[in-house]
C-alpha cells in the first residue's frame, strides 16, 4: 500500500467548533429547523419499535444510571445511556432524512449522541441545531470519501460514528486538537457495514445506527479520557478538496426528507402506484398483476414476507403491496401488528421487479422507477417515471414538513398535540434542552391518540 500523503489543517476542526448560528444562512437555520423536527418524528416513532426496548435493556443492564430525559420514554438516563438508546431508536422505522450521493442517512446517524450530549450540558435548543447542521456536514464528507477509499457501499453507521464525534466534540468544548482525536478515532474504528447486505437480508442490522452511535460517543468520551490519536481521512491529499467549500455551501441543503417508513428505494413505486390508483379510480381488488420498473439496487431489496418491522422497511413487495392496499405507507401500516394483513400479503404475490437499465444508469445521483399494472379486466395502466417525493431538488420547505409531522404522528399524538409540539420545536429556540424535551414528552402523554401508548 502507497503511503498515504496528508496534512492538518484543522480546517474540519475549526468549522465545528466555530460555527455559529448568527453565522449561517437564513436558509440553512430554516432547514436546521424543519431538521429538528424531522428527526423528532424519528426517535418519536423510534421509541415505538422493539429495536428501541434492546437498546434499553442494554443500556439498564451495562451502563450506569442517570438523570437525562428522552423523547418518548418515561425511563431516565446517563449520558452515554442516552445516546445507546436514542441510537437503537432514531433508524427504528426508516423515516429519516437521507442523502442520495452517501446513499445513506447522516440525520439518524449522529442525531442520538448529539442530543445526549445537548442533554447533559444542557445546551439551548438554538445550539443544537447548529451542532446539526455542522455533524450533517463532517457526516456527508466523510461518507464521500470513506465509501470512495474502500469503493464499496457503507451504511450509514459508518460515517454515523465521525458525525456523532464531532458534534459531541463541540457541545463538551473540546479543542481543536481534541477534535481531531476524536474525528479520527471515530473514523478509524467505525463500523464498515455492508449496506447491500442488509438490503439483501434484513434484520436490526439495517443501516448500522447504533453502533455507529455507540462508537461515535465512545470516540468522544475515550478522547477526554486521553487517548490520542491522528489523520482522518479528510486529511487526505485526495480528500482535502471535499474541506474547501466549508461554510460556504452546506450538506444540510442537500438532503431528501421520506414520507413513508421504508427504504428510501421503495419509495418511487410507492408514490407512482398510490397516484396512478387514485388518478384511474381503479382499487386492490381491480389489480392482476404489477410490474415495477426500477434501477439494481432497489430490485435487490428483499421481498420476502416479513415477521417483524425491520424485514418489513428492508424490502420493496411489502411496501409497495402496502401501498396498493391501503394508500399509505406509515407507522399504522409497518409496525409489528400490521403484518399479516392478509390483503396485503396476497398482492405481494401479484409483484414483479425488473431492473430498468434507464433507471440504473441515472443511480445514485437519482432514483427513479416506473410500474405497470394490469387489471382483471385487461386494462394496462403505465405510470410515468417517479423520483421519490421530499428530494432536495423539490424545493422542501416548512409547509412539507410540517404536513409529515401530522400525517405520520398521527397513530401516536391528537391534533392539539401535534400542534403542540411543532411550536415547542419551532419557536422555543433560546430554550434549553432539557425543558424542550420534557416539554415533548408531557405532549405525548397528555395527547395521546391512543392507539399507542404513550410513553415507553
Amino acid at each position: 500500500m502507497a503511503q498515504i500523503q496528508y496534512k492538518t489543517t484543522y480546517k474540519l476542526e475549526d468549522f465545528v467548533l466555530n460555527t455559529q448560528w448568527e453565522d449561517l444562512p437564513e436558509e440553512v437555520k430554516e432547514r436546521a429547523v424543519d431538521c429538528g423536527i424531522d428527526l423528532m418524528i424519528a426517535l418519536i416513532l423510534g421509541s415505538k419499535g422493539e429495536q428501541f426496548q434492546c437498546g434499553k435493556r442494554l443500556v439498564k443492564e451495562w451502563v450506569k444510571d442517570g438523570d437525562l430525559e428522552i423523547p418518548g420514554s418515561k425511563d431516565r438516563f446517563s449520558f452515554m445511556g442516552a445516546a445507546f438508546a436514542m441510537g437503537h431508536a432514531s433508524n427504528s422505522f426508516d423515516i429519516d432524512d437521507g442523502h442520495n450521493m452517501i446513499k445513506g442517512h447522516p440525520g439518524t446517524s449522529f442525531v442520538a449522541g448529539i442530543l445526549a450530549a445537548g442533554l447533559e450540558k444542557n445546551i439551548t435548543y438554538r445550539e443544537y441545531l447548529t451542532t446539526l447542521v455542522v455533524a450533517y456536514d463532517v457526516a456527508v464528507r466523510i461518507g464521500l470519501c470513506t465509501q470512495d477509499f474502500y469503493n464499496f457501499l457503507h451504511s450509514t453507521g459508518t460515517y454515523g460514528a465521525v458525525g456523532t464525534a464531532a458534534g459531541i466534540g463541540r457541545i463538551f468544548g473540546f479543542t481543536k486538537e481534541q477534535m481531531n482525536t476524536a474525528i479520527s478515532m471515530a473514523e478509524f474504528h467505525a463500523p464498515l457495514t455492508p449496506v447491500m447486505r442488509s438490503v439483501q437480508y434484513p434484520s436490526m442490522n439495517k443501516d448500522g445506527v447504533p453502533f455507529g452511535a455507540m462508537i461515535g460517543t465512545l470516540a468522544a468520551i475515550d478522547t477526554m479520557a486521553g487517548e490520542s490519536a491522528k489523520l482522518h481521512m479528510l486529511e487526505f491529499d485526495d480528500y482535502s478538496y471535499l474541506l474547501d467549500s466549508l461554510g460556504k455551501t452546506y450538506e444540510i441543503m442537500n438532503l431528501y426528507f421520506k414520507p413513508y417508513t421504508c427504504c428510501r428505494w421503495a419509495h418511487q413505486p410507492i408514490q407512482a402506484s398510490i397516484e396512478l390508483m387514485k388518478e384511474k379510480g381503479f382499487t386492490a381488488a381491480d389489480v392482476k398483476k404489477v410490474k415495477v420498473h426500477t434501477f439494481d439496487s432497489a430490485a435487490q431489496l428483499s421481498k420476502i414476507v416479513p415477521h417483524e418491522t425491520d424485514e418489513a422497511q428492508y424490502n420493496i413487495a411489502f411496501p409497495v403491496a402496502t401501498a396498493i392496499v391501503c394508500g399509505d405507507v406509515g407507522f399504522r401500516q409497518m409496525n409489528n401488528r400490521a403484518l399479516d394483513n392478509p390483503a396485503v400479503l396476497d398482492m405481494m404475490k401479484k409483484l414483479e421487479f425488473v431492473v430498468d437499465p434507464e433507471m440504473e444508469a441515472q443511480f445514485p445521483a437519482k432514483r427513479l422507477a416506473w410500474v405497470e399494472f394490469e387489471l382483471n379486466d385487461g386494462t394496462v395502466y403505465k405510470t410515468r417515471v417517479y423520483s421519490a417525493n421530499g428530494e432536495a431538488s423539490d424545493g422542501i420547505d416548512h409547509k412539507w414538513i410540517v404536513d409529515k409531522f401530522n400525517r405520520i404522528l398521527d397513530p401516536i399524538l391528537k391534533d392539539r398535540g401535534r400542534k403542540a409540539v411543532l411550536q415547542i420545536l419551532t419557536e422555543n429556540l433560546d430554550q434549553k434542552l432539557r425543558s424542550v424535551i420534557a416539554d415533548v414528552n408531557a405532549a405525548l402523554v397528555q395527547y395521546n391518540a391512543g392507539e399507542f401508548e404513550a410513553l415507553n
